[in-house]
C-alpha cells in the first residue's frame, strides 16, 4: 500500500486527508498513519496538518515503493524487482524471462557489481547516483528485427532525458545517447531464440544521472546529467519518463512493423548525421557521410564518390573521424 498512498499524495498540490486515504483503501486511520511513518523513515518528507491531512513535500528516495507510485504505463514496468546490487540487472532479467516473467517485467538496481556494456566491456556501476534497468520483452517478431527494438530504446531515452533536463539530447548511431559531446548512456540487448523465433529479449540500460568522477580512459567520453545540465536529476522520475515513452515507442514500432514512425524524430537528434564517420568494419575501415538511418535501422553512409552504403549495427562500429562522437 505504500506505493499506492505515495502516487495518491504525489497527484494532488495539497493536502489529503486521512480519511479520503481510509476510504480509497478500505484501511482503517491507523494503518494510514503506519504507512506515513513507515514512508518517513524512509526518507520522505510527508508534512500532516490537522483537519487537512497529509502532503508530500519536494524530494523523492529511490526504491521499489518509489517507483511503483510512479508507473502508469499499461504494461511497461508494471511488474517491477528493485535490488540494493546485482552483478546486472540483463542477468535478472534474463533469469526472469526463462522463469515466465511476463512482457514488460524491468529489473532495477541502485548498484551493479558486473555491469556490462556492448562487446563485453565493463560498465561502471556506482551505487546512488545512476539509473540501472533492464526490460524484458517478449515480441511476436521476427529474430532479423530485434536489433531495431534497441533503436526504439535509445529514442525513448533520449525522450525521457529531454522531459527531465528541458535540454536536447542525441543519438550515436545505434544506441549511445550524447549530451554536451559526450556519453550519458549506454544501452545493451540480449535475446534468447527459440529456432526461428524469439523467446524473449531484454535491453539493458544505464544511464549516468548525478555527478561523479570517471575512470581516467572515460573521462573525455563520458557525462552525467547534472555535469551537463549544472543541475540534480531525479532518477525515480526519469525511469518513470522513460517507460512512458519505450511503451509508447514500442507500440508505435510493432503497428508499423519496422521504424518508420521514429524516422524523423531520430534523425532529428542523429548526431552523427550529415557528419564524417569512420566505419569500423572487420573487413576494413573507411570513411564517408553519415545520413540517417533506413526504416530497418541501418546507418546510411555515402561513401566517396556518392555511392551509399548501408551500415548494420550487429556487424560494425562507427566513430567520429576526429573523435568518439
Amino acid at each position: 500500500m505504500k506505493a499506492e498512498i505515495l502516487s495518491l499524495l504525489r497527484e494532488r498540490d495539497g493536502y489529503v486527508s486521512g480519511q479520503e486515504i481510509c476510504e480509497r483503501f478500505g484501511v482503517t486511520r491507523a494503518a494510514v498513519w503506519k504507512v506515513i511513518d513507515r514512508l518517513r523513515r524512509e526518507g520522505y518528507r510527508i508534512e500532516a496538518a490537522p483537519n487537512r491531512g497529509y502532503r508530500l513535500a519536494e524530494g523523492s528516495c529511490f526504491g521499489r515503493d518509489e517507483l511503483v507510485s510512479r508507473i502508469h504505463t499499461g504494461w511497461a514496468g508494471r511488474s517491477l524487482a528493485f535490488y540494493d546490487c546485482v552483478a546486472s540487472t540483463n542477468g535478472v532479467a534474463k533469469a526472469a524471462g526463462e522463469a515466465g516473467a511476463p512482457h514488460g517485467f524491468v529489473a532495477v538496481a541502485d548498484s551493479q557489481s558486473a555491469g556490462r556494456g556492448r562487446r563485453g566491456r565493463e560498465w561502471v556501476s556506482p551505487k546512488g547516483v545512476n539509473l540501472y534497468f533492464t526490460i524484458l520483452l517478449r515480441p511476436e517478431i521476427l529474430p532479423q528485427k530485434a536489433s531495431m527494438l534497441t533503436l526504439v530504446m535509445a529514442h525513448a531515452v533520449a525522450a525521457a532525458l529531454e522531459r527531465e533536463t528541458g535540454k536536447g539530447a542525441g543519438i550515436k548511431w545505434p544506441n549511445d545517447i550524447i549530451m554536451e559531446g559526450r556519453k550519458v548512456c549506454g544501452i545493451l540487448t540480449e535475446l534468447s531464440l527459440e529456432r526461428d523465433f524469439i523467446h524473449y529479449l531484454v535491453i539493458g540500460v544505464g544511464i549516468n544521472v548525478g555527478a561523479q568522477e570517471f575512470p581516467e580512459e572515460l573521462r573525455d567520453k563520458a557525462v552525467s546529467l547534472e555535469q551537463a545540465c549544472g543541475r540534480p536529476a531525479d532518477r525515480a522520475r526519469l525511469f518513470q519518463y522513460v517507460m512512458e515513452a519505450f511503451e509508447a515507442d514500442y507500440e508505435s514500432f510493432m503497428r508499423a512493423g519496422d521504424l518508420t514512425p521514429l524516422l524523423e524524430s531520430y534523425d532529428a537528434r542523429l548526431v552523427n548525421r550529415d557528419a564524417c564517420v569512420r566505419v569500423l568494419d572487420p573487413k576494413g575501415q573507411w570513411e564517408g557521410t553519415a545520413r540517417g538511418i533506413t526504416s530497418t535501422g541501418e546507418l546510411a553512409v555515402e561513401r566517396e564518390g556518392g555511392e551509399t552504403a548501408y551500415v548494420y549495427a550487429g556487424e560494425v562500429s562507427v566513430r567520429g573521424v576526429c573523435g568518439y562522437v
